[in-house]
């Protein structure tokens, strides 16, 4: 009877059932040419007719071949790092597309520095800081304001007194209206230029009579003084020249004297006087506990926030002569493209560190949980000072005052 099972003869001759040895490698081999797919380590070069789509040539992949083999397989990248615009020739592969950061944020570029904050890695230098730290480039505009009724009335009343004046003089040779309209103007003038120059100190005065609010009791949109310990927010700043760390104000200003004939540090610089020649303000978002309720509330003064910052800088550098550059501050005039001439110069610094004690002037805003004090939209007068002979004085933005005593006074938090 007739079996299904193949039986084969082995060379001693005894019959086992199976196929013959040197058939099951010769099939074995034809399966594992037919499956097998080469390693080829992620190179374009070495995929054999894919190098072909590519216009690869033998050149390049013998080449690549002479390098050695891979170190080791590589790692799986996930689809959103994957994705790329570029081109491949001759082995070279450019990407356009999206990156993935050391911490798995995607985004469209090369690594770089974040909006507002250093990158860790940069050189010591100039600090350059992104949208959320507002630059102050122009300094606390102060002006008057008074209705424009008011002055045609005077400038109509100044004008009729002085042609009254001098009809009465020529025709009736009375002086005594023209020298009570001449002492009238006198004293304009006088008032006019005592509040060019007192107009600061009358701010800086109604400020600190200001009382003040509790953010417990204040209402959405209500205009407030706000006084208590600073701490910072998401982005610290560092002072450019003594490098103190933690702050949420910091300034820089550089001043030259100017004698007779000398170089002038701006074209407003007189002869005989100090002229600013370099100035840089940041201040960015920061919080402020109030010391009347021991709420928090976030101060919004980066993102290009208007801010009127009256902080009292001190001098840390004081050069004479050209010999007494330290090297420190020649590198900060070097960070800043600025000579280093033969000129008299001062280096004056201000700044607001966490733990300080300040107090910010503006309108209150309540968004769910979070109270913050925004810039008002408006400028803030001061209103008339009669006991001064002040006149009302306005200003714009968020005000910030601190102690000038405040390095002494600095509470650890």
């Amino acid at each position: 009877m007739g079996s299904r099972i193949p039986s084969h003869q082995l060379s001693s001759g005894l019959y086992v059932s199976g196929r013959p040895e040197h058939l099951k490698s010769d099939r074995q081999s034809t399966t594992a040419a037919s499956c097998a797919v080469p390693y080829t380590g992620g190179d374009v070069k070495k995929s054999g007719d894919l190098a072909k789509m590519f216009d690869i040539s033998m050149s390049d992949r013998t080449s690549s071949a002479a390098a050695g083999p891979p170190m080791g397989k590589p790692s799986r990248q996930s689809s959103s790092s994957q994705t790329s615009s570029g081109s491949v020739r001759s082995g070279t592969v450019k990407f356009s597309g999206p990156i993935v950061q050391p911490t798995g944020l995607i985004t469209s570029g090369p690594l770089g520095r974040r909006s507002g904050q250093l990158d860790a890695g940069a050189p010591v230098g100039k600090a350059v800081y992104g949208s959320a730290v507002t630059s102050l480039s122009e300094g606390v505009k102060l002006r008057f304001k008074m209705s424009k009724l008011v002055m045609w009335v005077l400038l109509v009343v100044f004008v009729m007194g002085f042609v009254v004046g001098v009809f009465y003089y020529v025709a009736l040779k009375k002086v005594d209206i023209f020298v009570a309209v001449v002492v009238v103007v006198v004293m304009a003038v006088v008032v006019v230029l005592w509040n060019l120059g007192w107009k600061e100190r009358g701010l800086l005065g109604f400020l600190n009579s200001y009382p003040d609010a509790e953010l417990r009791g204040a209402t959405d949109g209500q205009y407030v003084k706000v006084t208590g310990v600073v701490t910072c927010g998401s982005i610290p700043l560092e002072s450019s020249f003594q490098r103190i760390p933690r702050c949420v104000y910091i300034s820089a200003e550089l001043y030259e004297y100017r004698g007779w004939g000398g170089k002038s540090a701006n074209p407003r610089h007189r002869s005989f006087s100090w002229g600013c020649r370099h100035s840089e303000k940041y201040v960015t978002d920061f919080y402020i506990s109030d010391f009347q309720s021991g709420l928090r509330a976030v101060v919004k003064a980066g993102n290009g926030a208007k801010v009127a910052p009256f902080v009292k800088p001190t001098t840390v550098v004081d050069i004479t002569k050209n010999r007494d550059l330290s090297p420190s501050f020649l590198r900060w005039l070097a960070d800043r493209s600025l000579s280093s001439d033969d000129r008299v110069m001062r280096l004056k610094e201000g700044h607001i560190k966490e733990g300080s004690t300040v107090s910010v002037m503006g309108v209150v805003r309540r968004h769910d949980n979070i109270l913050m004090i925004v810039p008002p939209t408006e400028p803030i007068s001061t209103g008339c000072q009669w006991a001064r002979c002040l006149l009302p004085t306005y200003v714009e933005g968020l005000v910030l005052t601190c102690d000038e005593s405040q390095n002494a006074d600095v509470i650890p938090v």
